[in-house]
């Protein structure tokens, strides 16, 4: 009728689990008991990272045994608590297993100070407010104990029992002895005397009694004896009542209905289901033991011996799984040494954005606190590891949460995108201005010298280039990524060709003006229009194999930048881009090196002078162009390569054109034939 220990067990882990209480002291008998206790608690406790800070062997002792062999005895107790720190200890084992530990807590509470003031959780094996003759509570020290016990509840007509008890007026053979011991007085009749004391009147009360020395509630221990006798009186009354209707059966039988041997109940003890005046469910579950579980009591304990018991919580081992304990943190009155819920660990607990580091050779409590690495988080106290963010969501600060990312393009509307814009916007305006004044003075000699068709299609390819630039701003759709770097690398290759194209002519100009010479064939549109042209065809090939194998796409860069996701176009190809790059600068090459030795050519107006100064401009943006491309992230990824093509092609509009403007509008005189052909 004594419930199975093991919902104890699960009792003592949920509530140390329940404090965070990971580092307790454990103090139980020296005896097989206290053996098979740490036997079976110590797996559960390193189950759940609880550890056992010190152990605690207490030997079993008498207060009746000599002062020389006690002290010996308790002396190492008393030694050993002066030393010991730990808040939270726990109790096991049974009233005389104990003795000397209680012995050792009331010797500190009157000769020492101060008194062991720590939270003590006793199991229901220790009935510490029941004490000998002669002994105090320690009141001091034990007050605010958690303690388990066995069930009990409140029977109906018990209190008034006992209220109403007097020794003269029953039966029961030991009532005079625990009256003469309870409360100093004398049973002259019974033979029972004590010196200097009055005679017992029966009037004496027993609710006023201290607690330690009379307690007037059921004890879980007193309400298993009365559901065991009521057992037994049902199983009398099943048995009774069926030969009761056998007999009526079988008027000859001669045999006593009323003679029953005990076991001849089991049959029936094993089946009974009944409710108590308690107003419970008694019956056995299917290992035929009491399925009852165990209460878990706070103690308020007084100076005079009595105390106040508050069930604060249960353990109950029907009930379904992660449900079995409950407890009433707030209805938990502490000893007066803690203001608030006691601490009781190895160290300071792991605040959120830490993991738990155990060093080897250490208690699995006893760890250090580790910042969580980038890109993961901890969001409780003492995380054993710290868990990546999802892949949208990166860490803040602290570590202890994840922040949804933002979404990063270059964007017409943020203060970056703006700039290139109206920077491409400008030049488009320049470049058209230019046009106009081309067209204003087609007549002078400056225009006809520069080759009207070249000079024409290479305006109009500096103005794609700028506007290709657009292609690069705003959100990156699959159209954009496709045509960006195509569109891209096919204008700036016939802009390079035309360049190309004009150093040539000018060269085969000066050298078809010489006598004889064999160059006069050459001049003409054919020649430019194939320059022009062969390298253009070059670049779009390139760049159709490139969409034919590996196209650019668009994607969502979560990586590459811990707070934002980077919408951006994948290359598809690195080899590829890399590729039309690489024959942009080996025909800016070629028509820079063809412009530098044709710079000092004697007429007056060189324009291969300006284009070599071009070029130089153009292939110091590009070379410039490919550190600056892969050292940035992102957005600026992006807008690195914007504004190189507006600046090289800016340059080219600048140092071509810009000149020669100049002339036509603010040096008319300069802007006549003989001084065009002018040797220096």
């Amino acid at each position: 009728m004594t419930p199975n220990e093991e919902p104890q067990y699960v009792g003592i882990v949920c509530l140390l689990q329940y404090f965070v209480w990971n580092w307790v002291g454990l103090i139980v008998p020296d005896d097989d008991n206290g053996e098979t206790f740490l036997r079976t608690l110590t797996p559960k406790l390193f189950e759940s990272h609880i550890c056992i800070a010190w152990t605690m062997m207490i030997p079993r002792v008498s207060v009746h045994l000599p002062n020389k062999l006690l002290l010996q005895k308790v002396g190492p107790i008393l030694s050993a608590f002066r030393l010991i720190e730990i808040n939270v200890v726990l109790v096991h084992g049974d009233k005389q297993s104990l003795e000397a530990l209680y012995l050792t807590l009331f010797y500190f509470e009157v000769f020492e100070r101060p008194p062991q003031r720590r939270v003590w959780v006793t199991t229901a094996q220790w009935d510490y407010t029941s004490l000998p003759t002669g002994i105090k509570l320690a009141s001091v020290s034990l007050n605010g104990t958690l303690s388990f016990a066995l069930h009990t509840n409140v029977v109906p007509g018990f209190q008034d029992f006992l209220e109403n008890i007097n020794p003269f007026h029953t039966n029961i053979s030991f009532f005079p002895g625990f009256w003469f011991t309870v409360f100093y007085c004398s049973f002259p009749m019974r033979g029972i005397h004590y010196r200097d004391t009055n005679n017992c009147t029966g009037h004496e009360k027993l609710s006023g009694l201290p607690g330690s020395v009379f307690e007037m509630g059921m004890t879980g221990h007193s309400y298993s004896v009365y559901n065991a006798v009521y057992f037994v009186a049902h199983a009398l009354h099943a048995i009774y009542s069926l030969r009761a209707q056998q007999k009526g059966r079988r008027d000859g039988d001669k045999q006593d209905p009323w003679n029953i041997h005990p076991w001849q109940l089991h049959s029936i003890l094993k089946t009974l289901h009944f409710n108590n005046n308690a107003g419970e469910e008694i019956f056995l579950d299917e290992k035929r033991e009491l399925a009852a579980g165990f209460d878990i009591n706070n103690f308020f304990l007084f100076p005079n011996g009595s105390f106040q018991k508050v069930r604060v919580g249960h353990v109950d081992p029907l009930t379904l799984e992660g449900k079995q304990f409950t407890i009433n943190g707030s209805a938990i009155v502490w000893n007066q040494k803690f203001h608030q819920v006691p601490r009781s660990t190895c160290v300071e607990s792991c605040r959120p954005g830490h993991s738990m580091f155990v060093q080897p050779g250490k208690q699995v409590c006893c760890y250090d606190c580790v910042e969580c690495p980038e890109g993961r988080i901890s969001t409780k106290m003492d995380a054993e590891q710290c868990e990546p963010c999802p892949e949208d969501h990166y860490p803040n600060k602290n570590k202890n949460w994840c922040i949804g990312k933002k979404l990063s393009y270059l964007s017409y509307g943020e203060p970056l995108g703006t700039l290139l814009v109206s920077f491409a916007l400008l030049l488009c305006g320049n470049t058209f201005v230019v046009m106009g004044i081309f067209l204003l003075y087609h007549h002078t000699p400056i225009v006809k010298a520069n080759n009207w068709g070249i000079t024409w299609a290479l305006l109009s390819s500096l103005l794609l280039c700028f506007l290709c630039s657009f292609l690069f701003i705003g959100w990156p759709g699959k159209v954009t990524c496709l045509l960006r770097q195509m569109v891209f690398g096919v204008i700036f290759s016939v802009s390079i060709a035309c360049v190309l194209a004009k150093t040539l002519t000018v060269i085969l100009a000066f050298m078809a003006a010489k006598p004889g010479s064999q160059m006069r064939r050459w001049l003409g549109n054919r020649l430019a229009l194939s320059v022009i042209i062969f390298p253009s065809l070059i670049q779009t090939a390139i760049c159709i194999v490139w969409l034919a194998t590996s196209p650019p796409f668009p994607e969502s860069d979560m990586h590459s930048q811990s707070d934002t996701i980077t919408v951006q176009c994948n290359e598809g190809s690195d080899l590829m881009f890399y590729l039309v790059l690489g024959f942009m600068w080996l025909l800016a090459l070629i028509s820079f090196t063809v412009a530098f030795f044709a710079r000092k050519l004697p007429d007056s107006f060189n324009e291969a002078k300006l284009i070599t100064f071009s070029m130089l401009i153009f292939c110091s943006i590009w070379v410039s162009f490919v550190p600056a491309y892969l050292g940035t992230k992102g957005k600026y990824t992006v807008a690195v390569e914007v504004f190189s093509i507006l600046t090289s092609s800016g340059g080219l509009l600048g140092f071509l054109f810009f000149p020669k403007c100049y002339i036509m509008i603010f040096r008319p005189e300069l802007n006549t034939r003989e001084q065009i052909a002018r040797k220096k």
